[in-house]
């Protein structure tokens, strides 16, 4: 079996005969009920390799979707304009350094379709032009694929000036998504984090945000079910490799990898990225992890005076859940969407929502990451600074909270 981690094509994963979990039929839903989508998800989590299942789709490759969900669903398979941006891939220091990432891609298109270029225009205006001229050129409406939006404002998260610079130019950018409405098919744009007051989306009504909707909680990742159809092979085998049997195997993976709920009572995924790298190597260990942690949030933990004592007990309302604006004084958010926090039950009564770990290796990371900073702390947090607590030893109650994160 091969096992696609790392890998973000999906021409890759069909042609080369990686083994993949079906999201399909989730994707014809979204392209048969709607037009413009907002999907959040924690790094590591398969956005990549689902925008790029989307942009086979609208570019109509029915041959790599054969044996999937969407091969039965699809009749007409229209092949579509697509225009991808990915703004992962790049480091933005400065407002050139965005520039330049925007005006290369616009290029590729622009030669992709036999444009002439505008790259003397500003960036939203030669956007609007390359919509409208591929969509007279072609006959057909563009689909609109946008890989982590978010990316540059992340990368400047203390640099207010840069930051509004970043936004001004993105929030006009972006405005095409909607002054462009009669030429686009479909939009869909991934992120890790989400702005609210801050929103480069502010003036974008028709964005249909699915990050918390119970129909695509496992839209990323993978779920109990799919795990047993489709990974049972190497499960028996790592279950004999560490010498337990293959239900003990079940838990300890479900222990260690499962409990991502982005809906009250939603079906549970796994981190795709630990639960693969744990099959391929046949080795239970924190692979997600080991990859890194976000700057940001180290950052914002170092400094924050919220007591972190709590984070599994206190409530947030899903208009604090869904911003990280709050974040000097209340870092539930960043926690949640950087992957260590997820829904852990919802009161109804006061539309709030209490969170925690999803399973043993986040927990354990969160610890880890706590500690490896408390150590390195100089003593500038403020003076009820989780990180200067626990140097000075006066937390008390953070075991005893994560010892029932598994209730």
């Amino acid at each position: 079996m091969k096992y696609p981690i790392g890998i973000q094509s999906f021409e890759k994963v069909r042609e080369e005969g990686y083994t993949y979990v079906d999201k399909t039929g989730d994707i014809f839903k979204l392209a048969s009920e709607g037009s413009y989508y907002f999907l959040s998800r924690p790094r590591r989590f398969g956005k990549s390799l689902l925008l790029s299942t989307m942009r086979a789709y609208f570019e109509g490759r029915r041959e790599l979707f054969e044996g999937l969900a969407i091969a039965e669903l699809e009749k007409d398979w229209v092949q579509y304009p697509v225009l991808y941006l990915d703004l992962n891939t790049s480091e933005y220091n400065n407002v050139e350094s965005l520039q330049i990432r925007i005006s290369q891609t616009m290029e590729q298109w622009e030669n992709q379709f036999g444009i002439e270029s505008s790259n003397d225009r500003s960036l939203p205006l030669r956007f609007e032009t390359i919509i409208r001229e591929i969509s007279s050129t072609t006959g057909k409406k563009v689909v609109i694929l946008i890989d982590e939006y978010d990316k540059p404002l992340l990368q400047t998260f203390d640099n207010e000036p840069l930051q509004a610079e970043y936004r001004s130019m993105l929030k006009a950018f972006y405005g095409n998504l909607k002054s462009c409405d009669e030429f686009i098919r479909f939009a869909f744009l991934t992120r890790v984090t989400k702005f609210g007051k801050v929103s480069v989306f502010s003036d974008l009504n028709n964005l249909s945000d699915i990050s918390l909707l119970p129909q695509y909680a496992d839209i990323c990742g993978i779920t109990g079910e799919e795990l047993r159809r489709t990974f049972a092979e190497p499960v028996k085998s790592l279950a004999a490799n560490n010498g337990i049997t293959e239900d003990e195997c079940y838990t300890r993976l479900a222990e260690y990898f499962d409990g991502y709920h982005f809906y009250p009572g939603s079906v549970g995924v796994y981190n795709p990225f630990s639960l693969l790298s744990t099959l391929k190597n046949q080795v239970f260990r924190d692979y997600w992890f080991e990859t890194g942690t976000p700057t940001i949030l180290v950052n914002k933990l170092q400094h924050t005076n919220y007591n972190l004592d709590n984070i599994c007990t206190d409530k947030v309302a899903v208009s604090v859940l869904n911003s990280i604006d709050v974040m000097d004084s209340h870092p539930l958010p960043l926690l949640f969407q950087s992957g260590y926090l997820t829904i852990k039950d919802y009161d109804t009564r006061f539309g709030k929502y209490t969170l925690g770990f999803p399973n043993r290796k986040v927990e354990e990371a969160f610890s880890k990451l706590i500690t490896r900073h408390a150590r390195s702390t100089t003593g500038q947090c403020g003076s009820n600074s989780f990180f200067c607590r626990r140097r000075t030893g006066e937390k008390k109650n953070y075991n005893n909270i994560t010892k029932n994160i598994f209730r």
